[in-house]
């Protein structure tokens, strides 16, 4: 039962937050998100250990349907997503801790319900439990954007919300047809992949698109990118973290575990085509992001292009490319987390996120101004941060794929390392340095809280720049 809490802890702790008066409830949040962390950690542990403990969890659930609750932590994957859930919640409402927001009960309990589904989301081993958590996942998110955020949040986050809730249907549809291809009638996993596997290359030729739409909008991928940028901006920036650090993850996670394995074929056939609007994505976001003026959508548009070059690593079909993935997916989920919480910051003391409104920060704020530096690096793979070792695999797994485009997409994919560290430079540049502007002379640098979870972050980012073996164990294993 242990995994299982994983999700039940958040998940009721959240409904208990709706309850709480407002004075208590963020402690609650703080409490429940670090109970969830610690057995996260010891799942962790159960499965580094084998024979210590179970991390996998089976009881039948809508019998004459053939579902079952079945969970598991039972691959380097898994294990790295849960972990990243588990840990970025504790931080982001460690950070809040001077910046309380809004009608703080809903607020938390949303945000602790919104990690109970994304728990459910990488331990899912059942296709029906899996997309039951996936929509579990995208309601309190819907919520949290449109009550929390700027002025265009309504529309912004209506778009969001149609634009998941149609992949989500497709992808049902498409769940629907392979489950009744099995003979037994059974959601579970290794089913699917058994079916799959099995039907011919014209129905998984139509049958992995209406599986990838769902997955290339959540993560997103060109062209179904376009309610990202707007969603970035006009909701909260803790809601953004989540977003940016998680839930496109989701995205990612459910191509290697759900579409790879049940339509191999139609995978193969697709491959190039994916490669080649992951590619376009790179650079077309990189591009977008020069002419940022806006820090939150400069960001957005980075985290495209990280994401388009993830998914093209995962359809070059390469082993070291798939495990850089993994680990870039951890990585990139610290690394992002940071900078939206750096963004936090300057929203909160400057109250604008127009990039000509700032600079000179370094002056006052010398610890602001190494986080921001460090963090900012590591995202665009410095090497001896952790955002390196993950890249370096992901360009080894295109390089080397079966495709005939493998050194195009290469050489193009790589146009958008040169371009990050364009855009990441001017924007450390217009935030940090520079003449000291009216508007920044009263920032304040790093309050306690602050300094807590930035100092987690850099020194996940620098352990896992020094000694990324640590992650690259875990991939190693029935990846």
């Amino acid at each position: 039962m242990l995994i299982v809490l994983l999700i039940l802890v958040p998940f009721l702790a959240g409904l208990a937050a709706m309850a709480m008066p407002s004075s208590k409830v963020h402690i609650h949040a703080i409490g429940a998100s670090v109970l969830t962390l610690v057995l996260g950690s010891v799942c962790y542990y159960y499965f580094t250990h084998p024979g210590m403990g179970e991390t996998t969890f089976s009881y039948p659930w809508i019998e004459k349907l053939g579902a079952s609750f079945s969970v598991a932590m039972d691959d380097g994957l898994t294990v790295l997503m849960v972990m990243l859930t588990a840990l970025a919640f504790p931080l982001i409402f460690i950070s809040l801790l001077n910046k309380i927001p809004d009608r703080p009960s809903t607020f938390f309990g949303l945000m602790l319900m919104a990690q109970a589904g994304l728990m459910g989301v990488f331990l899912a081993k059942d296709a029906l439990l899996f997309y039951l958590f996936w929509e579990v996942a995208l309601i309190p998110v819907y919520f949290l954007s449109s009550m929390y955020g700027g002025p265009r949040r309504i529309p912004v986050t209506f778009k969001f919300f149609v634009y998941t809730f149609v992949g989500s249907l497709i992808m049902l549809v498409s769940m629907i047809y392979i489950y009744q291809q099995t003979p037994i009638h059974s959601f579970s996993w290794s089913s699917f992949v058994s079916v799959g596997q099995s039907l011919p290359s014209n129905q998984q030729n139509w049958l992995f698109w209406m599986m990838f739409v769902a997955f290339a909008i959540k993560m997103p991928v060109f062209p179904f990118h376009t309610w990202q940028p707007d969603a970035y901006e006009q909701s909260a920036t803790p809601v953004t973290i989540v977003l940016s650090a998680l839930m496109v993850k989701m995205g990612l996670f459910a191509v290697v575990r759900w579409l790879l394995p049940v339509i191999p074929l139609g995978s193969m056939h697709w491959m190039n085509i994916v490669m080649l609007l992951s590619i376009i994505g790179v650079v077309y976001a990189s591009f977008m992001a020069l002419v940022q003026t806006n820090i939150k959508r400069l960001i957005a548009y980075s985290s495209i292009a990280h994401i388009g070059l993830m998914c093209a690593a995962i359809f070059s079909h390469q082993i070291i490319g798939m495990q850089g993935v993994a680990i870039q997916m951890f990585n990139h989920g610290i690394n992002i987390l940071g900078l939206w919480i750096l963004v936090s910051i300057i929203e909160h003391r400057l109250n604008t996120q127009d990039m000509r409104e700032m600079g000179g920060v370094a002056k006052i704020a010398p610890a602001f101004t190494i986080a921001l530096v460090l963090i900012s690096l590591a995202n665009i793979a410095l090497p001896l941060t952790n955002g390196f070792i993950g890249e370096f695999m992901m360009f080894n797994g295109l390089f080397n794929s079966v495709s005939p485009y493998r050194t195009v997409f290469t050489v193009v994919a790589g146009l958008g390392i040169i371009l990050a560290a364009v855009y990441t430079l001017g924007m450390i540049q217009k935030v940090a340095y520079g003449e000291l502007k009216t508007s920044t002379s009263s920032f304040k640098d790093l309050s306690k809280n602050e300094w807590v979870v930035l100092i987690i972050v850099m020194f996940i980012i620098l352990w896992l720049g020094f000694y990324p073996s640590v992650l690259m164990k875990l991939v190693d294993v029935n990846l």
